[in-house]
């Protein structure tokens, strides 16, 4: 009794909060005091010079969003091939407006370690600024897309959210495969597109030849591109007064119900799952009781605001507007957080029309991954279920292997995908991972009528099972974009055809700039092609895909097998054109991570019952001559034959011991 008057005592103390950071007191309690968000009340009792200061400056943001009009915001994006620039030209951005101190920071909005680390940009970040033009205030809200095709769930979903995008060009590399490929993801989705050349203070910069090929490839009017550079921040204060001129406000009605887009969730200890969402009618505010159109959930919202460029409260988020929100009681799985969901009041339902929802990214790359020590199973998994927590677009299966103990198969979209994965798995949670190569799934079409979609090697039919039931075999292809200068279209063609590939066209789109496009199959291209691709162009090759459906394919499963026994982490599903190749390399390789045996050991590569390359391990031999006398040749056959028979008794019990360490050499990339 005496700690609740206590508790009272101490909370009729606290300061009185804003409504963004109520929280909703549970419904048994009689009289029972709204609870103030613990960070800003402990951070307003540190002094009062400080209280003040934060409370001045957080009012004042407040009531200058709440002047801006709806017709005074402008959600933008920027699009762009990687390492053009997009990351460095939004801390510009950032700075001009006030919202982060000049020089303070570099990639604001690049936070994983890997995105830093690679100088790309993986998760789709978003910030809102207030700029003033003309003596008006603006609301602002900038997206930073990744530019890598293995994020285009990424790019596609923050594009929706926006009205207009600066399309960014690198002043010496000019318009690349990805641009191209984000150009056109932009223009379906009627994007207002402003032209900005980049870099243009670079000594091999060439913004005239960028912006003819912007005009060609794209058809647009570069007459008003900026020529910025945004790493010495020259003409990037340009951009702001272009961005407001250009690029149409939001349309939404503050006194319709609300309906509201999740765009985007990532993952907090303590609030549980967080959404990015932009505002398409109506208002939310902390205590609004909302319920989901996919998942039928309904939520108590426990705290909204915008990122400022970190998590700032608000009491409102309106129509227009992006923020994040999330729940009290906290969403605990981010498998509730459907990207492209829609929300709104609960009863409200009959009277709002659910936003048009993205479709759920598709898995296209496969690999396998085992702990190095069996004891630390328990680990990877925790480790790669706080991972899953940000990025719902990876698949997770157990699989167990003989040789390798019990791990994942993972589902990816594509090979960097899969490289950062592997990356934040060993950096941020010091995972030790043995990684099989990756491969692609496989469609099986039955006689019976029945399709299935395989993504491991152990579950593709048998032999006896594709001779009898068995209709068809297919694969997916992609359409592969790829630009380079004229002077490599011989080897990148070269490359394409050696890869399985068929043309479907070839194009200039400057006298020495070339687009080439093929058809190629997913399989050749998680096998490095990209790393290919640069070896022969030296660098400047630059290459973009999206899926083209399944294609009938001979397709064998090819398998290592060691003393006739096969080691079915190895095992890879592959075309009957690369068998060859494959059998051999494989064989050389693990021979050279085998030990040696008291038994000759036996390794090859076989499809079925086709042996299709073998190597042979010698078995350590005593030599019982050693004594001897050069002339006694009876004594020596017997010796010799006496070994020879011990020799076929230790083969028909001994069972090859292969160290971990052997698998771990010889899946390493």
């Amino acid at each position: 009794m005496r700690g609740c008057l206590q508790l009272a005592r101490w909370l009729s103390a606290a300061p009185k909060r804003p409504a963004a950071s109520l929280f909703k007191a549970p419904s048994g309690c009689i009289n029972a005091r709204p609870f103030t968000t613990s960070a800003a009340y402990w951070a307003s009792k540190t002094s009062k010079s400080s209280k003040s200061s934060s409370s001045h400056s957080f009012s004042d943001l407040e009531h200058r969003i709440a002047e801006i009009p709806i017709e005074r915001y402008r959600n933008f994006c920027i699009v762009a091939h990687v390492d053009h620039g997009k990351s460095t030209l939004s801390d510009r951005l950032l700075e001009l407006t006030g919202t982060i101190q000049p020089g303070t920071n570099k990639q604001v909005l690049d936070k994983l370690d890997v995105e830093r680390e690679r100088g790309i940009t993986v998760k789709a970040q978003t910030c809102s600024m207030i700029y003033n033009h003309n003596g008006e205030d603006y609301l602002l809200h900038l997206v930073d897309t990744p530019g890598h095709v293995d994020f285009r769930a990424e790019v596609s979903r923050s594009y929706a959210s926006c009205g207009g995008a600066l399309l960014l060009v690198d002043a010496s590399q000019g318009v690349q495969a990805q641009t191209v490929a984000n150009f056109y993801l932009a223009f379906a989705q009627d994007l207002e597109l402003i032209p900005v050349i980049n870099k243009v203070d670079l000594p091999s910069a060439d913004p005239e030849r960028a912006l003819e090929q912007m005009r060609s490839s794209f058809e647009l009017d570069t007459e008003n591109a900026v020529m910025v550079s945004a790493k010495t921040g020259l003409n990037v204060e340009q951009l702001l007064p272009t961005v407001v001129e250009k690029i149409p406000a939001p349309v939404g009605y503050l006194d319709k119900p609300l309906r509201m887009l999740l765009v985007d969730s990532w993952y907090d200890p303590y609030k549980g799952v967080i959404c990015l969402v932009r505002i398409f009618d109506g208002e939310i505010r902390a205590g609004n009781h909302i319920i989901s159109f996919v998942t039928g959930i309904k939520y108590y919202v426990g705290e909204v605001g915008i990122m400022y460029p970190n998590e700032t409260p608000q009491s409102v988020l309106r129509a227009g507007q992006v923020g994040y929100i999330y729940f009290n009681p906290g969403m605990k799985r981010s498998q509730e957080a459907k990207i492209g969901d829609t929300y709104t009041h609960v009863g409200m339902q009959k009277l709002v029309e659910p936003l048009p929802g993205f479709e759920e990214p598709k898995s296209m790359v496969f690999v396998a991954a085992y702990p190095v020590d069996a004891d630390h199973f328990e680990h990877l998994e925790d480790s790669i279920t706080h991972l899953m927590l940000n990025d719902r677009s990876i698949t997770v299966q157990k699989e167990s292997s003989e040789a390798l103990g019990a791990g994942f198969r993972l589902g990816f979209l594509g090979t960097l995908h899969c490289s950062v994965f592997e990356d934040r798995l060993r950096q941020e949670h010091g995972a030790s991972i043995i990684i099989t190569p990756p491969s692609v799934p496989v469609k099986v079409l039955w006689k019976d009528g029945k399709e299935e979609v395989i993504t491991s090697p152990a579950r593709f039919p048998e032999e006896d099972d594709l001779r009898a039931k068995v209709a068809e075999l297919q694969e997916p292809y992609v359409l592969a974009t790829l630009t380079f200068p004229e002077e490599y279209l011989g080897k990148a063609i070269e490359l394409c055809e050696a890869n399985r590939g068929e043309q479907e066209s070839l194009e200039y789109f400057t006298s020495t700039q070339v687009i080439l496009k093929y058809q190629l199959p997913m399989a050749q291209l998680v096998d490095d092609f990209f790393g290919k691709l640069k070896g022969s162009t030296k660098g400047y090759a630059s290459l973009d895909y999206e899926e083209s459906g399944w294609r009938r394919s001979n397709i064998v499963k090819l398998q290592l097998l060691v003393n006739k026994a096969p080691v079915d982490a190895v095992a890879r599903i592959v075309h009957t054109s690369q068998v060859d190749r494959l059998g051999r390399q494989w064989v050389t390789k693990f021979k050279q991570h085998v030990d040696r045996q008291l038994f000759e050991v036996v390794i090859q590569a076989a499809v079925g019952r086709k042996i299709v390359a073998r190597e042979t391990i010698k078995p350590y031999r005593k030599d019982v001559l050693a004594k001897l006398h050069a002339a006694d040749v009876s004594r020596r056959r017997k010796l010799l034959e006496k070994q020879k028979e011990g020799r076929k008794r230790l083969r028909a019990v001994g069972n090859v011991v292969i160290e971990h360490k052997a698998f771990q050499a010889f899946l390493a990339k």
